[in-house]
């Protein structure tokens, strides 16, 4: 899931913006001058969006490369880069030339953890993919059908928040766990205690340093508002950790899933092992059907809500909304991220989305698709730059988890109102049982049950859309399947 970050650097005044008569072809299409831009801005956009988004380009690899499916099975690094990096750069082409927008698409922070955390384990790689791939054609023909913006209206804006909340705090647990700054406790160590500062309860080692001066470098950047300060503090801390490697000779095992080494050569050839590795209906056969519709639901719901966000912010940074509120062609922008959903299924990347990161291209002067093409044609020749990404140790990059989870809280938080209880409660429900049970899919539907029973008992039930009633009632009955001997 992207975070809901804010601009790092100020828009142009009003006064720059001013429209201008098209200097030509390419003016006219993308309406550079007709936005009050220009074209140094929307390559200058371009490139700022793209270093701000590319850290995923190692984030979504370890998340997905740290998780087994059913057999035991993990995704090579080097073949998520890849996929990562091949689907972030054609669905931000896709953008800018059908949305004509300044927004990038990559893998979504969120959505790869459902993939990586829910469906992988349950299924093969391939059938979790083709559950994404699923959730993008569903986005797809919401879209098509006019359903996309209703469905939307149908969940209270404080249970929306309460989604991105949750994810955030998932996705924190994550990042503390996978640094080994917080570990698990086993079942023999005789406590109720199931979480514990680093090692028997003490920090100690160079990782966990790398990990604690990445998280104070990363706030720090993000305080100072520096552009890319995600990706520019991934780099410090990767650059520390070879050199202490390099001294220190630390085993594998120290370091995890990957130890930090110079890779010798930085260019490689793109491995697409991954693309095209998928089963639209596999998983099925491994889940019931009702198990497989909430899989594909909650991917659905978290890229749904997530998008539509990100894209009337931007919007509304960037000017281009009317005097509505409203993005003119916004099912275009629409249609583009259902597309980045299924691709990003197809080609075992986990489901793209759009990133808010773009508001630090808007920030330096963009206001059309052509900033996107300047984004996706950097992140397409990062393929041949693999073994940069995957030297990066999960102690360099988890900080940015960090951050990413408070940022969203930061700007979700507040948006919740707190003295209506019967959307508190259900949005304080949703946010706990995510990290709490380790699954964002009870988060939703336990917060989607509970917001219902709340409005019938407080005598609002008409104030519940109908809708709402049949995804609780989906819900309600998936959870008791096993006391009704159906799972």
């Amino acid at each position: 899931m992207s975070p809901q970050a804010q601009s790092t650097t100020a828009s142009p005044e009003p006064s720059q913006n001013a429209p201008q008569a098209p200097s030509g072809a390419l003016d006219r299409f993308f309406k550079i001058s007709e936005r009050g831009s220009t074209l140094p801005r929307e390559i200058r956009g371009g490139v700022a969006t793209f270093f701000t988004m590319a850290y995923i380009l190692v984030l979504n690899p370890i998340i997905l490369a740290s998780a087994t499916d059913m057999n035991g099975t993990h995704l090579a690094g080097g073949q998520l880069v890849t996929a990562t990096a091949l689907t972030a750069g054609l669905t931000t082409l896709l953008m800018g030339v059908i949305g004509n927008v300044p927004i990038g698409l990559a893998a979504g922070l969120g959505v790869n953890t459902i993939v990586a955390l829910q469906l992988a384990p349950q299924m093969t790689w391939p059938d979790a993919m083709g559950m994404v791939v699923l959730a993008g054609i569903a986005i797809m023909l919401l879209v098509a059908t006019g359903l996309r913006e209703r469905v939307m209206n149908a969940v209270p804006l404080g249970l929306r928040k309460a989604i991105a909340i949750g994810i955030g705090l998932f996705i924190t647990l994550v990042g503390l766990v996978d640094s080994g700054f917080v570990t698990r406790i086993p079942d023999a160590a005789h406590t109720t205690v199931p979480l514990q500062l680093g090692i028997g309860g003490h920090l100690h080692g160079w990782p966990v340093l790398i990990f604690i001066l990445g998280l104070l470098l990363t706030m720090a950047l993000v305080i100072r508002k520096v552009p890319g300060a995600i990706l520019i503090s991934i780099a410090v801390m990767t650059a520390a950790a070879v050199i202490i490697q390099e001294f220190a000779d630390l085993s594998a095992e120290t370091w995890g899933l990957t130890v930090p080494a110079w890779p010798g050569n930085p260019v490689a050839t793109p491995d697409f092992g991954l693309v095209g590795h998928f089963s639209l209906f596999g998983g099925f056969q491994h889940v019931s059907v009702l198990t497989g519709i909430l899989f594909v639901f909650t991917v659905l719901m978290s890229c749904f809500f997530d998008a539509m966000g990100t894209i009337l912010g931007v919007a509304d940074e960037a000017h281009l909304l009317d005097e509505k509120g409203d993005l003119p062609g916004i099912n275009k922008v629409l249609m583009v991220d259902g597309i980045a959903t299924a691709a990003g299924g197809a080609t075992s990347a986990s489901a793209n989305t759009c990133f808010v990161e773009s508001t630090a291209g808007v920030g330096e002067g963009a206001r059309t698709g052509f900033a996107s093409l300047v984004t996706g044609a950097l992140f397409l020749l990062a393929l041949f730059l693999t073994p940069l990404a995957t030297m990066v140790p999960a102690q360099a990059a988890t900080p940015a988890l960090v951050t990413v989870g408070f940022l969203i809280l930061a700007n979700s938080i507040k948006e919740i109102d707190w003295s209506d209880y019967t959307i508190a409660m259900p949005a304080f429900i949703t946010i706990v049982m995510m990290p709490f049970t380790y699954s964002i899919t009870n988060g939703i539907g336990f917060g989607f049950i509970t917001f219902c029973l709340l409005r019938v008992v407080a005598g609002r039930a008409r104030t519940v859309p109908i809708a709402l009633y049949g995804v609780a009632a989906v819900f309600a009955f998936y959870y008791l399947m096993p006391a009704l001997g159906l799972l």
